[in-house]
């Protein structure tokens, strides 16, 4: 007499006769996005303002006028540019981790009040109690600036929930890196916003390392693009140090968002030039690595080139630059001259529970 199967092989005999999923709806691979001159040129001027302004907050950050953490967006420009400029500011809605600069000088946000707000001055963009990493404004969309690694996904995932309850129309831009894709709480949020269809994008900025381990040796899937699939999330792979390219993706994206089918996922290759934060020394990779990336790969010097084939003279290109340093140094010595908040800023912007 035959021995009865157990639960487990009659398990896996009745999975395996189970036929495939069909496959579903995906986006259309994004094509490069075919910018006017004028729009390069405003892509060339945004991702200078971020480059200039990040070396001189490094600079600053040296002098000791910068307290507490700092992380530079050098060398990902394109990825805040290329993104945001799909989006309608006042409609939609963006939010980050703590590498956050970029991305309010890319959604237009004075580099005045960013400046001041990373010197801890009460004309900051939140009266010098955000700084650096927790900067943040309701105005323009722009909901931080969050430190802990990962958190901004879920609340990324709540923006995308109102736009749907409120029927405004608008997406949530939710950026995260290739470390906090590894983290928990960014698969609860895939799960709901699938499963209740939300307007978000998932941005992940891949710049290959986390804070100093290569996204190669900590993530079992190197392909984050995949890393929706189970959720039945689509996602796509990007060169994210090609403002063109990103555009591109960006609107393929925003169309799938809007159109309501739910959330997808965007991995955008880039690269970080300096370390993870200004105490980094960034040990764990070469300069060669770094200077080949540069020589390469660069998203400024790229879209430079492009300029220059289409009869933009060296000349326009250095009028933009001085321009920006200019804008910079303003924004520089806006902030050192402001004052710091008075001593009563302590009791505001304080939420106190009773028990």
């Amino acid at each position: 007499m035959a021995k009865p199967s157990s639960p487990r092989a009659a398990s896996r005999s009745k999975a395996s006769a189970t036929p495939p999923v069909p496959n579903r709806e995906r986006p259309p691979e994004p094509e490069r996005y075919s910018a006017s001159r004028e729009e390069m040129l405003e892509y060339y001027r945004q991702m200078m303002l971020i480059r200039r302004f990040e070396e001189r907050a490094g600079q600053l950050y040296g002098l000791g006028l910068i307290g507490g953490f700092c992380h530079l967006y050098i060398g990902q420009e394109a990825v805040a540019v290329g993104m945001q400029s799909a989006l309608e500011v006042g409609k939609d809605s963006v939010i980050t981790g703590y590498r956050d600069h970029g991305h309010m000088l890319a959604y237009g946000i004075d580099p005045k009040l960013i400046m001041a707000e990373l010197t801890g001055r009460e004309a900051g963009i939140s009266r010098g109690k955000g700084g650096s990493m927790h900067m943040f404004s309701v105005e323009h969309g722009f909901y931080g600036g969050h430190g802990i690694v990962g958190a901004q996904v879920s609340l990324g995932t709540g923006l995308a929930f109102k736009h749907k309850y409120a029927g405004d129309g608008g997406v949530c831009v939710t950026y995260f890196g290739d470390g906090a894709a590894n983290q928990g709480q960014v698969y609860e949020s895939f799960n709901m916003a699938e499963l209740w269809k939300l307007p978000v994008i998932f941005v992940i900025e891949n710049n290959q390392y986390a804070m100093g381990t290569s996204v190669n040796r900590a993530s079992a899937e190197d392909q984050l693009y995949r890393r929706g699939e189970s959720f039945r999330i689509p996602g796509l792979q990007v060169d994210g140090m090609d403002v063109l390219a990103v555009r591109g993706a960006a609107n393929v994206a925003t169309e799938w968002v809007r159109s309501g089918k739910g959330p997808i996922l965007l991995e955008l290759k880039t690269y970080r030039y300096r370390g993870h934060s200004m105490s980094d020394p960034a040990k764990y990779r070469s300069r060669e690595e770094v200077q080949a990336v540069r020589d390469k790969s660069d998203p400024i010097e790229h879209l430079k080139k492009e300029l220059e084939a289409l009869g933009v003279s060296e000349d326009e290109l250095k009028a933009i630059d001085k321009e920006i340093r200019g804008q910079v140094t303003e924004a520089a010595d806006f902030a050192e001259e402001s004052p710091e908040p008075g001593a009563s800023e302590l009791y505001t912007d304080v939420l106190v529970g009773r028990y």
